[in-house]
C-alpha cells in the first residue's frame, strides 16, 4: 500500500507540476508584459490563456535534430538528467499538515543535495553538444551553480540552529509554536537565499549561461524540438520548487487564517515568491560574470556567515 501511494503521489504532482509549469511561464509573460506596457500574449484562447500550450505543442511536433559530432548517448541523457532531481525533491514537499509524501528527519539536506545535481546536465548538455559555444555556456552555468550554492545553503543554516531540525515539517511546527515565520528574525538569511536561489537558478538578471556575447543560447543551443522543451521543464520545476521550499523555511509553509485550508495558503505564498522573481527580471538589467561571481564570494558568503554567527547569539539570548 505504501508503494502504491507513492506512484499515486508521484503521478499526481507530475500531472499538476506539467500544468503548473505551463501556466507559469503564461503568468511570467503577462507580469512582464504589464511591467513593460504591453499586451503580452492575447492570441490563443482566452486572454491568451492557450498561448504556452500552442507554444508547446509547436516544440513537440519540431524535428528532434542530434549533431553528427555530439556524443549521442550523453546528449539524450541530459535534459533528463537535468529534470529528474528538480522533480524529485518534492519528495519532502510538505503542502499542508497532512498532505505530503515523505517526512524525513534530514529533509533539508535531501533538498539540497538532490537539487544540486541538476548542474549535471547542464555539463553534460554543452559538453556533448561538441559546440564550443554550448560548453562555454555550460561551464559557465555550472560555475555560477555551484558558487551561489554556497550562500544558498549557509542563509538555510540560521534557521536549522533556530528550529533545532533538519525536518521540513518539524520546522512548520516550531514556526506556529513560537506564533512568528522565520521571514522575521532570519530576514538577513532570507534577503541572502533569493538573491542566490536566482542566481541558483540562472534566471534574470543572473542568467549568464545563456552566453550572451557569443550571441547564441548557451549550452542548450544544438537541443531542439522536445528535448530543448525538457530543459525548459526542468527550469521552471526547479523554479517551483525552490519557491516550495522557501514557503516552507521562511513563510510558514502552510500556516495561514482558518478561513482558507493550508494548502491555498502554501500554493498563494509560493505565487508571491514567483511574482518578486518575475518582477526583478522586468526591471534589471543583466550582470556582468566577473561582477556577479565577486558578488557570491566577496559579499554573499560573508554576510551568510554573519548570520549564522547572529542567529547563534539569537538562539542563546532568546532560549528557544
Amino acid at each position: 500500500m505504501d508503494l502504491l501511494y507513492m506512484v499515486i503521489y508521484a503521478v499526481a504532482v507530475l500531472g499538476a507540476l506539467l500544468g503548473a509549469v505551463t501556466y507559469t511561464i503564461l503568468f511570467e509573460r503577462k507580469v512582464i508584459g504589464y511591467m513593460q506596457v504591453r499586451n503580452g500574449p492575447n492570441r490563443h484562447g482566452l486572454w491568451g490563456m492557450m498561448q504556452t500550450i500552442a507554444d508547446v505543442t509547436k516544440l513537440l511536433m519540431k524535428e528532434d535534430i542530434i549533431p553528427r559530432g555530439a556524443d549521442r548517448t550523453i546528449f539524450i541523457m541530459a535534459p533528463v538528467i537535468a529534470f529528474a532531481p528538480a522533480f524529485m525533491v518534492f519528495a519532502v514537499i510538505s503542502w499542508s499538515e497532512n498532505l505530503y509524501a515523505a517526512d524525513l528527519n534530514i529533509g533539508v539536506l535531501y533538498f539540497l543535495g538532490v537539487s544540486s545535481m541538476t548542474m549535471l546536465g547542464v555539463l553534460m548538455g554543452g559538453w556533448s553538444s561538441n559546440n564550443k559555444y554550448s560548453l562555454l555556456g555550460a561551464i559557465r552555468g555550472v560555475s555560477q551553480m555551484i558558487s551561489y550554492e554556497l550562500p544558498l545553503v549557509l542563509s538555510i543554516l540560521g534557521i536549522v540552529i533556530l528550529a533545532g531540525s533538519l525536518n521540513l515539517r518539524d520546522i512548520v511546527f516550531f514556526q506556529a509554536e513560537i506564533g512568528m515565520w522565520f521571514i522575521i528574525p532570519q530576514f538577513l538569511g532570507f534577503v541572502i537565499y533569493m538573491i542566490s536561489a536566482i542566481a541558483e537558478l540562472n534566471r534574470s538578471p543572473f542568467d549568464l549561461p545563456e552566453a550572451e556575447s557569443e550571441l547564441v543560447s548557451g549550452y542548450h543551443t544544438e537541443y531542439s524540438g522536445f528535448r530543448f522543451a525538457f530543459f525548459m521543464l526542468a527550469e521552471y520545476t526547479y523554479a517551483i520548487a525552490i519557491a516550495a521550499f522557501a514557503t516552507t523555511l521562511f513563510l510558514g509553509g502552510w500556516l495561514g487564517p482558518a478561513f482558507l485550508p493550508g494548502v491555498v495558503w502554501f500554493l498563494l505564498k509560493m505565487c508571491l515568491f514567483m511574482f518578486v522573481w518575475f518582477w526583478l527580471r522586468a526591471t534589471l538589467p543583466r550582470a556582468r560574470v566577473d561582477k556577479l561571481m565577486q558578488f557570491c564570494w566577496k559579499v554573499l558568503i560573508p554576510l551568510a556567515l554573519l548570520n549564522i554567527v547572529i542567529t547563534a547569539i539569537l538562539k542563546v539570548g532568546m532560549g528557544w
